[in-house]
């Protein structure tokens, strides 16, 4: 076993390992999820050392120069106020979802017009239009980190994979009976998983083009799921009640988390997929032992119903966002609440934290979207322009691009 390379992994903090095998090149990371500006880097250092035997005496110099570097990026100041840099009015039709690639260099619109749109963040020209289905493209994503792939899942029951680059199809993925309302990509880009209102998922292997298996066990529409970090366990949520954790490579079904009385809006695996996070219409959020199954802590505070949650990067921090017009941050750990996000006049639709976890972005109704102090809940800046709700935001890789989606047609690019 041979050590070829280590690459810094900033968000979350971690350094990637890549070396061979038997004559195979292998990647496997070390994350370092806790590291603190103030950490001690020699003694850190010295203690992956021992549980890691690709890092010898003979790279620990350079594995402590990677760690010193990644805590400049913590200790990095952010004062950084966004601008408007174009308004992009993406279809004729209702825009359904936005998304980017990792780097922010473009991104991707769903709409009512039965086409995806691919575009350049840089200069807002339109790269692709992907045309092919039959009637409303809801679910999108790109194969993040590679980008290289799009994913369209539709109410005509179909999801297609397309080349980024050229905007060629792939593969028609066809199988489900009813409308496909959610979608994701395994960060191994090997597997997209779709969810439908026909109350079953399905793995697709992206190379083959073809059904690896179909996930049933839900007695009404599946409307989210969400891959692991690893890629060996994948979470549907449904307007059942429940949130199903699944075995990929058998699609066994493992357990069901039951606990909430209204349906399911947002359910996601923290960085290390120890945690999972689901929120739902019963005006909480509930935090479960990803390994075993069981009920962890229920997060109450708000008022109506749960819209969205997530975890920040580092999976130390949940934030979720309701109708009640306010959002709040709880720490994982202690399950307490640190912050909450007052201001917004109407629901918030969408929450999502920067990269480096400082930064919160969310989306509302009242036609705003707000970024927020992580850690304070101070509310440090106003996107205003959109003249209807707005239903999607984002940020890119490094935190420094933010993107809006809105009901009145348009997307907004901030810098």
């Amino acid at each position: 076993m041979g050590l070829r390379r280590l690459l810094l992994r900033y968000y979350p903090p971690g350094i990637t390992l890549e070396y061979v095998q038997d004559g195979e090149p292998k990647i496997r990371s070390i994350d370092l999820l806790g590291l603190k500006p103030d950490t001690d880097a020699i003694a850190l250092v010295e203690d992956i050392q021992k549980g890691e035997p690709l890092i010898t005496a003979s790279c620990k110099d350079h594995v402590i120069h990677l760690v010193r570097r990644l805590q400049e990026k913590l200790e990095e100041k952010e004062d950084h106020k966004f601008h408007l840099f174009k308004v992009l009015r993406a279809h004729i039709l209702p825009l359904t979802n936005v998304a980017f690639n990792k780097p922010g260099s473009c991104f991707i619109t769903g709409s009512y017009d039965r086409t995806c749109k691919v575009w350049d963040t840089t200069s807002g020209e339109e790269l692709h239009t992907l045309e092919g289905h039959g009637n409303v493209v809801y679910a999108i994503a790109f194969n993040n980190p590679y980008g290289d792939k799009i994913a369209t899942g539709s109410f005509d029951k179909t999801c297609k994979l397309w080349s980024t680059e050229t905007g060629k199809c792939y593969h028609t993925f066809r199988g489900h009976r009813a409308e496909i309302v959610c979608l994701a990509f395994n960060l191994q880009s090997t597997i997209v998983a779709t969810g439908s209102m026909d109350r079953t998922a399905k793995l697709w292997d992206i190379e083959k083009g073809e059904e690896i298996v179909t996930l049933r066990g839900h007695f009404a529409e599946i409307v989210v799921l969400s891959f692991n970090t690893t890629g060996d366990r994948i979470i549907t949520g449904s307007f059942d009640h429940t949130v199903i954790v699944w075995d990929v490579g058998t699609g066994r079904m493992l357990h069901t988390l039951k606990g909430h009385r209204g349906e399911i809006s947002s359910a996601q695996f923290n960085w290390d997929c120890s945690l999972i996070v689901t929120g739902s219409m019963d005006k909480t959020c509930m935090l479960w032992n990803a390994k075993t199954g069981t009920h962890i802590a229920t997060l109450r505070g708000h008022s109506d119903e749960i819209l969205d949650v997530c975890f920040d990067y580092a999976g130390q921090h949940i934030a979720m966002a309701s109708a009640d017009g306010s959002a709040s941050v709880y720490n994982a750990e202690t399950k307490k609440c640190i912050a909450k996000l007052e201001g917004h006049r109407s629901e918030i639709s969408k929450v999502c934290f920067n990269p480096k976890g400082n930064r919160i972005l969310t989306a509302s109704s009242d036609k705003t979207a707000r970024l927020w102090d992580a850690a304070t809940g101070h509310c440090l800046q106003i996107l205003e322009g959109h003249t209807d709700e707005i239903f999607s935001c984002a940020f890119n890789y490094k935190g420094d691009i933010i993107i809006t989606g809105s009901k009145d047609n348009t997307c907004r690019i901030w810098h």
